[in-house]
């Protein structure tokens, strides 16, 4: 990618209870720290809806949550930052997760659906395991579905001859997310005992052209950033794109169905 996406916490958030289930799976996995208040940190918080359920999980505990989007960043301490019902705290700071390093231990380094924008992440997985406390975690889960029809023709339109001058090289690369093998030994190299699984869910939306609406959330991103200063080149590329998910994913009277393929890690740093 040629530039960093711009993000709308709005359009995000309009699906936000289908991309939520996706984290609350993941913490239902992981196992509960040691510490009574708890240090966590949520890499790639996002606007901060999900980073909130760790409150819930572990109401003492001490939570920051960290993005490079000032958009989302600003949607999440006007709506999540502060004191905790049972006696914690959620913050919201800026970071570059390609550089991140913590400051201090850790029990707990959670991610959700941040790490695909994150080219070779995998690199990053050492100083993040090693400023856990002995029996921390650490956890993510990252869509897995770079072969889907979204994202399959939204690359074939964006390589074709009208848009290739244009959006070459803005779209994630088809390697941005690894196998589960590769994470399971990755983690498993740095001292950890990992658990490393795939679930599809199969979510029912609703509206007129909801795939589209959802991945203008998400995967389109980079294009909409691109096109920013040309409107009627941004509105001509999403009537093509629209057109091509209407037929791949087409309605049925209960709604229009995206089968989506995720993959979750919980790695448990031996003690």
């Amino acid at each position: 990618m040629t530039q960093p996406p711009l993000w709308d916490p709005a359009q995000y958030l309009r699906h936000a209870g289908h991309r939520a289930r996706a984290y609350a799976d993941l913490l239902a996995r992981i196992p509960d720290p040691v510490r009574d208040r708890p240090r966590v940190a949520d890499l790639g918080c996002g606007p901060g809806n999900v980073t909130a359920l760790l409150a819930g999980r572990w109401p003492t505990a001490r939570i920051t949550g960290y993005d490079n989007s000032p958009e989302m960043l600003d949607k999440a301490h006007v709506d999540h930052e502060g004191p905790t019902a049972g006696g914690g705290r959620l913050d919201f700071a800026h970071a570059d997760l390609r550089t991140w390093a913590p400051e201090e231990s850790y029990d707990l380094i959670v991610s959700n659906a941040a790490l695909q924008w994150v080219p070779g992440h995998t690199d990053r997985f050492g100083d993040w395991i090693a400023a856990l406390e002995p029996g921390g975690a650490f956890a993510f889960q990252v869509p897995d579905n770079i072969d889907a029809p979204l994202h399959a023709l939204m690359r074939d339109l964006a390589a074709g001859p009208r848009w290739r001058t244009r959006l070459a090289d803005v779209l994630r690369r088809t390697s941005s997310v690894h196998t589960p093998g590769t994470y399971l030994d990755r983690l498993a190299r740095l001292g950890c005992a990992a658990d490393v699984w795939q679930t599809t869910y199969h979510h029912v939306l609703g509206g007129e052209d909801p795939v589209l609406d959802w991945v203008k959330g998400t995967g389109l991103r980079p294009v909409l950033t691109a096109l920013a200063d040309d409107p009627e080149a941004r509105d001509a590329f999403l009537t093509e794109y629209r057109d091509l998910l209407r037929t791949a994913y087409p309605s049925a009277p209960y709604g229009t169905v995206l089968p989506f393929r995720r993959l979750f890690a919980v790695a448990v740093k031996e003690g």
